[in-house]
């Protein structure tokens, strides 16, 4: 009798240790930016931006020798664009156009041994009344009882959205001792709302696992493990300083085919971005804070813009 208990406990000990080291295979999760995040009176420009989003780890069957991981994402997003104040019924003095941006995107991500990333990317969706950003700000302002919004009447006419996008991430250097790493990102899109390319440097210094074991790429989930992580639980600063080049920009110019907006403006070519954040991360659980800081955008009077970024995700089986 004593050995069959010991026998039960042994069994619950094993199958409550497999859950605590269970790899989780799907991930859901919420991001939001706003500029109100960062407390300084400003609601201008991007003002305001909400992703859902999904990603599934593939079988291992579907892994080579050099691939680590192969993750499957699926996503919903909106984003709202204003001029310097969302009360702006004047548009001689709007300096970037009323715009709704709405789409689905599905894409595929490849990680490989030697911490390279690579992700292909496709959106459909739309700009114009259609992305229902109007109807989205004017409940944000009310539930927040903020200001009525005005000047939506001249924004950004509808246009169907079909935008392709590229990125590569590499590790360039992370020491033994593995308490920062520096990698290489960099991306190029092209399509009917955004076209263009940037290049940046992200340094993260605390907890950090490989590229391919990280929030920072959405890769903590997994078939099957293959490569040991670095540490349990992610907690590090970063940085990404980033040039973008570019080349179109819908939300600002309007439709590159019918130029039928009423308010719109020429994007500058280049712009220089900084974002700043924080990030934890559990086997379950990911939370993390950014801060984005641009420079102009726009060949108007428009200013420099900073804005807020929160985000949340859950994993399971």
């Amino acid at each position: 009798m004593k050995a069959v208990k010991y026998t039960l406990l042994l069994s619950f000990i094993c199958f409550v240790t497999s859950l605590k080291a269970q790899i989780h295979n799907n991930e859901i999760g919420l991001k939001s930016d706003n500029d109100s995040y960062l407390m300084d009176g400003r609601d201008r420009y991007y003002t305001n931006g909400i992703f859902l989003s999904f990603r599934r780890a593939l079988h291992p069957e579907q892994i080579s020798e050099k691939l680590e991981k192969k993750i499957l994402e699926v996503s919903v997003g909106q984003k709202m664009y204003s001029p310097i104040s969302g009360y702006s019924p004047n548009p001689l003095r709007q300096d970037r156009p009323f715009a709704g941006y709405l789409y689905v995107e599905a894409g595929m991500n490849w990680f490989l041994k030697n911490e390279s990333v690579f992700k292909a990317s496709a959106e459909v969706g739309t700009i114009g009344p259609n992305a229902l950003a109007q109807n989205g700000q004017e409940m944000l302002h009310r539930a927040i009882g903020f200001y009525e919004p005005e000047g939506w009447e001249y924004q950004i006419r509808n246009e169907m959205a079909v935008n392709l996008s590229a990125q590569y991430t590499r590790l360039l250097y992370r020491p033994n001792n593995n308490v920062f790493d520096l990698s290489f990102d960099g991306y190029a899109n092209a399509g009917t709302t955004f076209s263009g390319a940037g290049a940046a440097v992200i340094i993260r210094t605390g907890k950090i696992n490989q590229l391919f074991n990280t929030a920072s790429t959405f890769s903590v989930i997994g078939q099957a493990a293959h490569t040991k992580p670095l540490v349990k639980r992610e907690l590090f600063f970063y940085t990404k300083p980033q040039l973008n080049f570019i080349a179109y920009d819908a939300t600002i110019q309007g439709s590159m085919y019918k130029r039928n907006s009423p308010v719109t403006f020429d994007s500058r070519p280049f712009v220089f971005a900084q974002q700043l954040g924080f990030n934890y991360s559990s086997q379950r659980f990911t939370a993390d804070f950014g801060m984005v800081f641009k420079t102009k955008e726009i060949k108007s009077r428009a200013r420099t813009h900073q804005y807020g970024t929160i985000s949340l995700f859950y994993r399971f089986n």
